[in-house]
């Protein structure tokens, strides 16, 4: 059969969106394939859902000092605030009182946890598993909507096998913790890396489908450009394949993992974008990068500017 473009996109969304395509591509007898409502430009779908929220990590802009920081970030109307999840349950009252009366809320919350899931040595396993749950207690307290974690790096040893085994290990493991994540009003973030970094989960969609079949409301995944940049063949593919699941996104510039603009035009995100719009994506789209400008705080200024252009022509 050959695929053309309006058959591609009926094939890869499925039946929940054929009606909605139908209407953009024309073949709802409409005279126009963008007056409907729920057309996107390109004739692709979107669900009207889909919001952008942008936010920055804790150390993303310069300077130590917090509330300088979360003024800049009023100032360009950043309402996320991602932080580390190392020493968090310390923190809580002190982020509770930074934010409070701010248009500022808790993201997701990076990483930050003991030993690593997918180890060899119980000690190891029991490390990731009691941290993790701290996380989490602390993440549901401040309204996060999410503790990003990794099953393993490629430098964390002695790790468990690539086998079917091991993925049935890590749904339990994940199940449980996502039951947890659900009692305590957040979820667990499972994030895909390149290969350079990390040798399990490299896709959106091989996370996803983790996610359903564990079929639990706790468990969730992320996309992150940067990472996306070197194993997905499409940004929009690879967020209609992660769909319901996605809770976080992270951006950096994709040659570098700088500031969204600072790779110049290599920075486009909006066939991405697309998809998050396709699946009605309404959490954050956090900054997880360096910078090589002079004046950090500038440089993510247009970082914004760039990412809410993109996401307009999206």
């Amino acid at each position: 059969m050959t695929l053309d473009r309006r058959n591609f996109i009926r094939t890869s969304l499925g039946s929940a969106a054929l009606a909605t395509v139908a209407a953009c591509t024309g073949t709802s007898g409409g005279s126009n394939k963008n007056e409907h409502a729920g057309c996107g430009k390109n004739g692709l779908p979107y669900n009207p859902k889909a919001k952008l929220n942008i936010s920055f990590q804790q150390w993303t802009l310069a300077g130590d000092v917090l509330k300088e920081k979360l003024d800049f970030m009023e100032k360009l109307g950043v309402n996320g605030l991602e932080v580390g999840g190392k020493g968090l349950s310390g923190r809580v009252d002190e982020l509770k009182q930074a934010l409070e009366g701010r248009n500022i809320k808790i993201s997701a919350i990076c990483a930050g946890f003991e030993g690593f899931m997918l180890s060899e040595e119980d000690s190891v396993q029991n490390a990731c598993l009691n941290s993790m749950k701290e996380i989490i207690t602390a993440a549901g307290k401040l309204g996060s909507t999410g503790v990003i974690i990794v099953p393993a790096f490629n430098s964390q040893k002695p790790v468990m096998p690539h086998t079917q085994e091991t993925r049935d290990f890590l749904c339990r493991w994940f199940d449980d913790l996502g039951t947890f994540a659900k009692e305590n009003g957040t979820t667990v973030i499972l994030e895909p890396l390149n290969r350079r970094e990390a040798f399990y989960l490299r896709q959106v969609a091989d996370a996803a489908s983790i996610c359903r079949d564990i079929n639990n409301p706790g468990v969730t995944c992320l996309g992150d450009f940067w990472h996306m940049t070197w194993e997905e063949t499409s940004d929009l593919g690879a967020f209609v394949s992660g769909g319901k699941y996605i809770q976080h996104v992270h951006i950096a510039s994709r040659k570098r993992r700088l500031m969204p603009g600072e790779d110049g035009e290599a920075d486009n995100y909006v066939d991405g974008f697309r998809g998050l719009k396709i699946i009605g994506f309404d959490k954050y789209i956090s900054f997880e990068c360096d910078s090589k400008a002079e004046d950090r705080n500038a440089s993510a200024a247009a970082g914004v500017e760039l990412i809410r252009k993109q996401w307009e022509e999206a």
